[in-house]
């Protein structure tokens, strides 16, 4: 029993440094870049875009 314990914590072990490496791989670095600014991506909650847009809790309550 203690040998499986051993076996799985290995295993274990290298799936995840495994995973690690492959995120932080040169591969990946531009699509870590672009996942890392996809918030800013977002248009801004006062901008004017935003403001075109009524829902209907606005018209409701008299603002348009």
């Amino acid at each position: 029993m203690v040998t499986l314990n051993v076996i799985g914590t290995i295993l274990s072990m290298v799936v995840f440094f495994g995973i690690i490496w492959w995120a932080f791989s040169k591969k990946r670095k531009q699509a870590n870049a672009e996942s890392a600014n996809l918030p800013f991506d977002l248009p801004d909650e006062g901008s004017e875009a935003s403001k075109s847009q009524t829902t209907p809790h606005s018209k409701s309550r008299g603002q348009s």
